[in-house]
C-alpha cells in the first residue's frame, strides 16, 4: 500500500462527525450549498409498478464533485434516510458510472459536472396514489474540491401525485451502467483479486477501470491489468494489506468516455489465458474501425437476400433503359442511397433511444411488432404482383421514363426496412458493438451498413463504366421482371407465416385480405387503365374504404396467445437463465441455440444443420442439453442476455463444453457437421468453432 491508512480513517471519522453535527436548515437544497440536490420524478406512479425518482446534483462550480457508493480511499458515500407511504419500498440507487481522481497518491471515485443518482421505488397495487402522502429523503453526501470537502445535507420532498414526467430521464438513464444478465466470477490468488468478466471479443475497451462497491477490499490506487480470452474480459486487481474474502462482490467496469457495465460476482474459477488487454484510447480505434468494415460489409451481402435482389435488380435495369446520361444516373442513386441511409439511421436511432429509455430491444425488433410484419406482408404482396406485371410502380418502372431521384428514394427506404431481420455473419459484431458504444458512434455503424446496402447501386451511378457491362435493354426484361416475382413472392410467403406465428390464423386471413385490397387498390391507380375515370374514382373510392375499415378492425382479429412451432428433433427447453445454470452445474455440455421466426439465416441453419438426424443422434450420445431462445416477440431476458454476448439480434449459437470453460460463440452461419463435430469432441470442429489456428 502506497498511504497511510491512519489519516484515512481519520479523515472518515471527521466527515462523519461534520454530518452528525451539521444543521436542519440545509434540509432543502440552499443557495449557498457547494452541491445542491433536487428530487425528481419520472411523472406520477401506477399502483403495482415500480416508480423511478431521481436524485439530481448540481456542483456550483467545475471544481466541486461528488462520489460513488464506494468514494475510494478517502470521502464518503451517500446516505439516503426515505420516508415512503406505508408498503412502499425504496430499492438500491443506480450510479452513473464513476471517474477516477488521484490526489497526492489517493484514489477518489467522483463524479464532475450535473450527474443523477436513479432510485426505483416499488409502488404496492392496491395504492391510492392520487392521494398519497408526498415522499421524503433525507441525503447525506460530501462535496469536496481538491483541497477541501464540505459534509452537505438536503432534505427533499415530492408529492407523488402532482409528479410531472421530467424530459432529462431518458439521458440519465442512458449514462447508467447496464447490469450484465450473467454473474462475474472472482477468485482471490495470491496478493490479488481476479475476475473473469464476460465481455465480447468484439467490443472495444478504450481505459477500463474496475470499480468495486465493496469497501477497503482492493488497493484503489495500484495499477489493475487486463486481459483478453476470447469472450472474456480477465481484470488483475492488486489486494488491500489485509482483507476477509466476501461471499460475493459487485462493481461498474469502466470502458471508457463514460461508458461502463455493472456486474455482480460470485466465487468460481478464473483462467490464467488471455493477451494482456494495451490500456490505451489507441487500441479501441482498430475495433471500431473492424466494426465499421462489418457494417459495410454486412450491408453489401444484404443485397443477395431474396427480399432486396429484387429490387435492386430492377432499379438497375430500369437505370441501363433510362440511358447513359451522367447527371440522371448520379441522381437516381443518390436518391437510393439516401433512402437506404436514413432508413437505417432511423431504426438504429429508435433502437438506440428505446434502449435508453429502459426498453430491452435489438436490431430488427420492428418484425416482433405484428402491425409492422403485416405492413411489410402488403407491401411484399404489391412488389409481387408489380413484378407480374399487374401494374408498374412508378420508382421501379421499366417502361419509359427517365431517372428518378424521388422514386429511387423511397425504393431506398423499402429495401433497407424490409432487410433488417437479415443481419449476416459480418454484421453480428458491428450491431453489437454498437449497444454499447456512444450514441454518435452507434449511429455510424448504422449509416455504414445502410452504405454498404446501397453501394451496388451507388457504383452503378457514378462509375460509367459498370452500367457500361449492364445487359442491353430489350423485352426480356419483361421476362426478368416475372421471374423476379419468386423471390419476392417467398418473401410474402415467409411474412405470411410470421403473420400467422404472431397473430394466430384469423389474423392472417384479414392480413391478406389487406394486402388483396391494397394491390387492387394499386393496380387500379397505376395499371392498365380499361374503365373510364368515373370507374375508376368509384372503384379507388371503395378499395380505399375497404382498406381503411379493415386496418381498424385488424388487432380484433389477433389470437390472445402465440402460435406453437412445431417439436423439432432435438430435444430443445425453452432458454432461460435459471435453465443453462442448472445445465452447467449438471456438467454437460450445453447447446443454446437463439431463433425468431422472421430470421431467415436462422431458418437456413435450422434446416440444414441443426435440426439433422447426425445432429440429434451425436447430441445424445453425448449428453448434450439443447436451449432454445425464440426472440420472435419482444423477451427482455432474451435481450438482455443477447446484448451481454455482444449480439444485436440474432442468430446467436452459443457451444458451453462439459464440466467448465467459457462459453465459445459459434459462427452465424454453421456448417454441416459442426455441431456433430463438436458433441463428438472433433478437434477440427472445436479448432473452428473457437477460431484457432
Amino acid at each position: 500500500m502506497t498511504h497511510a491508512r491512519p489519516t484515512i480513517l481519520l479523515q472518515a471519522l471527521l466527515a462523519l462527525l461534520a454530518l452528525a453535527l451539521s444543521a436542519p436548515a440545509q434540509a432543502q437544497p440552499a443557495v449557498g450549498a457547494n452541491i445542491r440536490a433536487s428530487l425528481v420524478a419520472d411523472g406520477p406512479p401506477v399502483p403495482g409498478k415500480t416508480w423511478t425518482v431521481a436524485l439530481h446534483f448540481a456542483p456550483k462550480s467545475a471544481e466541486w464533485h461528488g462520489y460513488w457508493s464506494n468514494p475510494g480511499d478517502a470521502g464518503v458515500g451517500m446516505a439516503l434516510k426515505w420516508r415512503l407511504p406505508d408498503g412502499w419500498t425504496a430499492g438500491e440507487p443506480l450510479y452513473p458510472v464513476p471517474r477516477k481522481l488521484l490526489i497526492s497518491g489517493l484514489m477518489n471515485h467522483v463524479f464532475e459536472g450535473e450527474y443523477a443518482v436513479l432510485v426505483p421505488i416499488a409502488v404496492p397495487a392496491d395504492a391510492a396514489v392520487a392521494n398519497a402522502a408526498p415522499i421524503e429523503v433525507e441525503a447525506d453526501y460530501l462535496a469536496c474540491t481538491d483541497r477541501i470537502c464540505v459534509p452537505e445535507r438536503a432534505r427533499l420532498a415530492l408529492a407523488p401525485a402532482a409528479a410531472a414526467t421530467d424530459a432529462r430521464f431518458d439521458r440519465w438513464r442512458a449514462a447508467l451502467a447496464p447490469l450484465l444478465d450473467r454473474p462475474v466470477r472472482y477468485e482471490i490468488a495470491g496478493n490479488e483479486l481476479r475476475l473473469a468478466i464476460p465481455l465480447p471479443a468484439a467490443m472495444g475497451v478504450f481505459e477500463p477501470h474496475v470499480f468495486i462497491e465493496t469497501r477497503d477490499l482492493v488497493n484503489y490506487a495500484a495499477v489493475q491489468s487486463f486481459a483478453r480470452d476470447g469472450d472474456t474480459l480477465v481484470a488483475e486487481l492488486p489486494l488491500a494489506e489485509t482483507v476477509v474474502a466476501p461471499a460475493r462482490i459487485g462493481g461498474i467496469l469502466a470502458l471508457g468516455q463514460g461508458n461502463g457495465v455493472r456486474f455482480r460476482g460470485e466465487p468460481g474459477t478464473v483462467t490464467t489465458a488471455g493477451i494482456p488487454l494495451e490500456t490505451t484510447t489507441a487500441t479501441a480505434l482498430p475495433n471500431l474501425w473492424l466494426a465499421l468494415a462489418g457494417a459495410v460489409l454486412g450491408g453489401l451481402l444484404l443485397n443477395i437476400m431474396p427480399c432486396v435482389f429484387p429490387i435492386l435488380s430492377l432499379k438497375a435495369l430500369a437505370l441501363a433503359k433510362a440511358g447513359g446520361e451522367e447527371k440522371q444516373a448520379r441522381r437516381d442513386a443518390l436518391g437510393y442511397t439516401a433512402g437506404v441511409v436514413i432508413a437505417c439511421l432511423a431504426l438504429g436511432a429508435v433502437m438506440l433511444a428505446l434502449r435508453a429509455g429502459g426498453e430491452q430491444v435489438g436490431w430488427a425488433f420492428q418484425l416482433q411488432k405484428p402491425g409492422v410484419v403485416v405492413a411489410l406482408l402488403v407491401l411484399a404482396v404489391a412488389i409481387t404482383a408489380s413484378f407480374l406485371g399487374a401494374f408498374e410502380m412508378p420508382s421501379l418502372r421499366l417502361t419509359g421514363g427517365g431517372a428518378s431521384g424521388g422514386g429511387s428514394f423511397l425504393t431506398g427506404l423499402l429495401a433497407a426496412f424490409v432487410a433488417t431481420p437479415c443481419t449476416g455473419p459480418f454484421m453480428a459484431a458491428a450491431l453489437g458493438a454498437a449497444l454499447l458504444l456512444p450514441a454518435a458512434q452507434a449511429l455510424l455503424l448504422f449509416a455504414a451498413l445502410g452504405l454498404g446496402l446501397a453501394l451496388p447501386f451507388l457504383l452503378l451511378g457514378f462509375v460509367p463504366a459498370l452500367r457500361k457491362r449492364l445487359p442491353r435493354p430489350g423485352p426480356w426484361m419483361v421476362a426478368f421482371r416475372r421471374w423476379m416475382a419468386l423471390p419476392m413472392g417467398l418473401t410474402a410467403l415467409a411474412l405470411a407465416w410470421l403473420a400467422w406465428r404472431l397473430g394466430g390464423a384469423n389474423y392472417l386471413l384479414a392480413a391478406l385480405a389487406l394486402a388483396g385490397l391494397v394491390t387492387a387498390l394499386l393496380a387500379l391507380l397505376w395499371g392498365e387503365r380499361g374503365i373510364g375515370k368515373a370507374g375508376r374514382a368509384a372503384g379507388l373510392a371503395i378499395l380505399a374504404t375497404a382498406a381503411v375499415a379493415l386496418i381498424v378492425v385488424l388487432p380484433g382479429f389477433r389470437a390472445t396467445s402465440a402460435a406453437r412451432a412445431e417439436a423439432g428433433l432435438l430435444d430443445a427447453k425453452p432458454f432461460s437463465e435459471a435453465a443453462l445454470a442448472e445445465a452447467r452445474a449438471a456438467g454437460k455440455p450445453v447447446f443454446v441455440w437463439f431463433t425468431a421466426d422472421w430470421c431467415l439465416t436462422c431458418k437456413v441453419n435450422e434446416g440444414a444443420v441443426i435440426e439433422r438426424e447426425s445432429t440429434r443422434e451425436a447430441f445424445e450420445r453425448a449428453g448434450v442439453v439443447v436451449l432454445r431462445g425464440d426472440w420472435t416477440r419482444p423477451d427482455e431476458q432474451i435481450t438482455r442476455f443477447l446484448a451481454a454476448q455482444g449480439a444485436a439480434g440474432v442468430p446467436l449459437y452459443l457451444w458451453y463444453p462439459a464440466r467448465s470453460g467459457p462459453a465459445v460463440q459459434l459462427p452465424q452461419v454453421l456448417t454441416p457437421g459442426l455441431l456433430a463435430g463438436l458433441a463428438n469432441g472433433t478437434e477440427g470442429s472445436a479448432r473452428l468453432a473457437t477460431g484457432s489456428d
